[in-house]
């Protein structure tokens, strides 16, 4: 089973942390907005098109993804702040069962204030918008990402939602913003992208192949390229566990938790990469059940998949009642079937006494 909350696994954390881009994209910035072809309006007034009396943020997302739960109070402020200015946010899932959507949003109340729109999946089972927007535009269709169209109906910006600063959506909306500059430095940071392309398939490839000194290689000329972003961490983590440098892997592992003290998605990450490694020690197991109980306290116990690693950490401790109890606590929160059935099976494994496979 895989624990989806913040999407650990590598390819799609990489993805999501930079929201990459394939240099043969065929959707670019200055290129016509395809329509709209939402499925079904789950918050807000239904937009039926673009028109000229706005500007549109639409950002695809899912309930899974972690990283997108972390754009939602960026999203909102947004949506809040330039109301009055015409400009429009639209969240647009992706990647998700329907039924998961609307209780999500529900949950989140005024933390989620914006147009909530579901896929149209009638003639293709991956959506119209997913097939129209994602697949022309976003390299391993990486999660959260956002686009902007203009008063023209013209892609003005594409990217990650939380480097979306408010200077750029205020020359958007004053008409101010020189979109022809935009496209050719969007065009440049494409082609710049093929080398990060070829270090991200050597890291996965090698992850993959357990080479754990090949994946630190590729980590580090990665790391190069993006010496500031803290979004490699928990693939750091597991590199360090795989070459068995445990008390490295360990003093990361508790810096960092330090550092993201207050979110959630972190303390489950980390934790879950230790639950899930097959050189965790006891030191690992304790340090990752701290972090397990953080991450469910900062969830207010309402999550999940918190519990759910908070579970595995406490079975492979040897406290095999607390983790069933939590196990079963986690299924029974769970809203999306698949999820469900997975939580469930898990649950079944703990009471026979076995540790659940990971994909």
């Amino acid at each position: 089973m895989k624990n989806s909350s913040s999407l650990r696994t590598i390819a799609v954390a990489i993805g999501l942390v930079f929201g990459m881009y394939a240099a043969n994209a065929e959707l670019m910035v200055g290129d016509k907005a395809p329509k709209l072809q939402v499925g079904r309006w789950i918050q807000g007034e239904p937009v039926p098109g673009f028109d000229s009396n706005h500007v549109y943020v639409v950002e695809f997302w899912a309930t899974w993804c972690g990283p997108c739960v972390g754009s939602i109070p960026h999203l909102n402020q947004v949506s809040k702040k330039f109301k009055d200015d015409g400009v429009i946010v639209i969240g647009q899932d992706v990647w998700d069962s329907d039924e998961a959507v609307p209780p999500f949003v529900k949950k989140m109340g005024d933390k989620m204030i914006y147009r909530v729109a579901l896929d149209d999946k009638r003639q293709d089972a991956d959506g119209a918008m997913n097939k129209t927007w994602w697949k022309r535009s976003v390299n391993h269709h990486g999660i959260p990402t956002a686009f902007i169209i203009n008063r023209s109906g013209i892609i003005a910006w594409i990217g990650h939602p939380l480097s979306l600063n408010e200077q750029t959506l205020t020359d958007i909306v004053s008409g101010e913003y020189d979109l022809a500059k935009a496209a050719v430095e969007y065009k440049k940071a494409l082609e710049e992208n093929e080398k990060f392309q070829a270090l991200q398939e050597g890291l996965f490839s090698a992850i993959k192949q357990k080479k754990w000194d090949d994946a630190d290689s590729a980590l580090g000329k990665i790391s190069e390229m993006y010496p500031k972003s803290q979004g490699f961490t928990s693939i750091h983590l597991q590199v360090l566990l795989g070459q068995k440098k445990i008390d490295e892997a360990c003093q990361l592992a508790d810096s960092f938790s330090n550092v993201k003290s207050t979110n959630a998605m972190w303390q489950n990450d980390l934790a879950w990469t230790m639950a899930t490694s097959d050189n965790a020690d006891q030191r690992c197991l304790i340090l990752a059940e701290k972090m397990a109980e953080r991450a469910v306290q900062l969830t207010d116990g309402k999550d999940s998949a918190e519990l759910d690693t908070l579970a595995r950490v406490q079975f492979l401790l040897g406290k095999k009642d607390e983790a069933i109890a939590t196990e079963q606590n986690a299924a029974g929160l769970e809203t999306d079937q698949y999820r469900k059935s997975n939580m469930e099976k898990t649950l079944a494994s703990y009471r026979e006494g076995k540790l659940p496979k990971v994909e």
